[in-house]
């Protein structure tokens, strides 16, 4: 299910289909395929990467973001917010709030988002960065991408309930291994959850 599927490190994935996929590029090794589509969740360093973005856009590159990161950018950029439904190139995302409820991180009123995104038949839910929120209740993805580092972002037991209201098929922590948390963190969510966890290694 998530052969297709690589974690470039943080919340930085790239997801390989006839269309080749992006989401919050950072720290990207320069030899990284050509991106076809990019998608940010939220302008903060760690996910919004200039720097990172030349390194895989070329010139046809589609990019969906939030208004602030599409301010920030030159090119074909389509802004979203919560609630879009965007259909290209057999690629269908549908767009989902991300923010904390008792942090000050990420609040609700920023508009940060995650993203559905359903290729080749499989549904993949990046969560970005949030708290477990109402939002997810019943979406039911074939793989949900979930923070589990704590401080900005879900805890292992807060990733519990997540998944709780995602009833996802499978599950893969992020956002560890660099900035804060760590792979304990990934293990811990592992060894509590009903649903399989698979801990990918960081391809940078």
């Amino acid at each position: 299910m998530y052969d297709k599927l690589h974690w470039l490190g943080h919340d930085s994935f790239r997801i390989d289909s006839d269309t080749i996929i992006y989401i919050d590029p950072w720290k990207l090794a320069k030899d990284s395929p050509p991106a076809d589509l990019i998608l940010i969740t939220h302008e903060h360093h760690d996910h919004f990467s200039k720097e990172d973005i030349e390194k895989i856009r070329r010139r046809d590159t589609r990019i969906i973001a939030t208004p602030t990161v599409a301010l920030a950018l030159t090119g074909t950029v389509s802004e979203v917010a919560p609630g879009d439904h965007i259909e290209l190139d057999g690629v269908t995302i549908d767009v989902l709030p991300a923010y904390n409820i008792e942090k000050r991180f990420h609040p609700r009123a920023a508009g940060h988002v995650g993203y559905v995104i359903t290729v080749d038949d499989l549904r993949i839910y990046h969560a970005g960065d949030t708290d477990a929120i109402p939002e997810m209740s019943g979406l039911a993805p074939d793989i949900a991408l979930l923070p589990v580092s704590g401080t900005y972002v879900m805890t292992p037991d807060e990733a519990l309930e997540a998944i709780r209201l995602l009833e996802p098929a499978l599950v893969v922590p992020m956002h560890y291994g660099d900035i804060v948390g760590t792979l304990a963190d990934a293990e811990r969510l592992r060894s509590m959850s009903e649903v399989p966890v698979v801990i990918l290694p960081a391809e940078r």
